[in-house]
């Protein structure tokens, strides 16, 4: 089962707000012990993202954090950086998001923890990349979608640019991270030795734009923001219904037939205008038109009903409310309860694959800041003389 695929495997997680967090919350759905090392009294960035919350706790902090243990740590002191390569020694995996240089310059850089631990795999998460002249700047979400371009093709022509309203580039890239995590470990199967991975918002962005860039250097012309249609599609973008919107997508020329069909008029596919890919998309505006007369005529569920029947591709426009009542988003069962302390009610997304009808565990609510502290580091070995001496120095909390 996914729950059971990293038991066993210790990951120390030295990342926050969403990127890597992300990436280590997967690891923990998937089996892995999470130790999450965050500053004493304030924590990760991310429980100060309210509102809205849960029963006091951040809806985003909570949505990225499951199935983790929280330790605090001060890493800026040289007793707490120690603590961490101490912790490092047993690991299997570490995800650090500090900038480029900084874990290096705590002693926490993947050449000095190697040498007491040559199993480690070592995962650094960054914003502008390794190398090169911004490799140092910070870099969030909405930054990169701009500095990637992915705003220049997103909205409506006419229209101020529009950054994509979901963390693609943050998520994408604990997607992009935990890919190389696993990588790396199932390499250290066959050859005992651990490695160095690396993932960045930057080169994230970048691959998102893999379509764009491609047509953008085949034809020397800068893409076109098309609002929900695609450049080489047509008619590949939402409708008016009498009562809302749908999206209707026709890949071929057969599919364009069964739309037309579908809508009561034949001969648009037969139309010299509309006849193959090529010709619908150099008359996407009249397409579009024509379409929209039929298309208004129905209600939303009358329209999705009869292209449907049909064999169309065809979506109506949700919402948030109306995706998460749907039938077939229950019927997944992605969304599982995840209780919290005074919010017994609590749901979070879960690992959007799964094995045998399960998707891994998801059953541990993001911890309490610092509750695992004594546990994690009396394991480590430290007395209770010792954990006092360095509460009392601040270092742990």
């Amino acid at each position: 089962m996914l729950e059971n695929i990293l038991q066993g495997c210790r990951v120390i997680d030295l990342t926050q707000n969403v990127a890597g967090p992300f990436c280590t919350q997967i690891l923990g759905d998937l089996g892995a012990e999470v130790i999450k090392i965050e500053r004493p009294v304030s924590g990760d960035d991310a429980r100060q993202w309210k509102p809205p919350e849960m029963a006091g706790v951040s809806t985003g902090f909570a949505a990225l954090n499951r199935n983790k243990k929280s330790v605090c740590i001060d890493l800026d002191s040289a007793a707490g950086q120690q603590l961490v390569a101490r912790l490092a020694a047993s690991a299997d995996v570490l995800v650090h998001s500090l900038k480029p240089g900084s874990a290096e310059a705590r002693g926490l850089g993947d050449d000095h923890l190697r040498p007491t631990n040559p199993r480690l795999v070592y995962c650094a998460i960054s914003a502008f990349g390794e190398v090169g002249p911004m490799r140092a700047l910070p870099g969030y979400d909405p930054l990169m979608q701009a500095f990637t371009g992915i705003m220049s093709v997103s909205g409506h022509e006419g229209d101020e640019p529009a950054r994509v309203g979901v963390s693609l580039i943050d998520m994408g890239t604990g997607m992009w991270a935990t890919m190389a995590i696993l990588a790396a470990l199932l390499r250290r199967a066959s050859t005992g030795e651990g490695m160095r991975v690396h993932a960045s918002l930057l080169e994230t962005g970048l691959s998102w734009m893999t379509v764009p860039v491609a047509n953008y250097l085949a034809t020397q012309r800068l893409p076109r923001k098309m609002g929900s249609a695609m450049a080489m599609m047509a008619p590949y973008e939402l409708f008016d219904s009498a009562d809302g919107k749908v999206f209707i997508a026709a890949a071929n020329d057969r599919l364009f037939g069964r739309i037309c069909s579908a809508l009561a008029c034949p001969g648009l596919a037969q139309d010299p205008r509309f006849i193959d890919m090529s010709a619908r998309i150099g008359h996407r505006e009249a397409l579009h038109a024509e379409l929209e007369a039929r298309t208004r005529q129905f209600s939303t569920a009358d329209c999705v009903a009869a292209l449907r029947a049909a064999g169309a591709p065809c979506s109506e426009m949700h919402d948030v409310a109306q995706m998460l009542a749907h039938e077939q988003v229950q019927a997944v069962g992605m969304l599982g309860a995840l209780p919290l302390p005074g919010a017994p009610q609590h749901q979070a997304m879960g690992l959007p694959f799964s094995s045998q009808g399960r998707r891994g565990r998801s059953g541990q609510p993001p911890p309490v800041l610092g509750a695992s502290t004594d546990e994690v580091l009396t394991a480590l070995g430290l007395d209770a003389n010792e954990l006092a001496a360095l509460r009392q120095q601040r270092v742990v909390d």
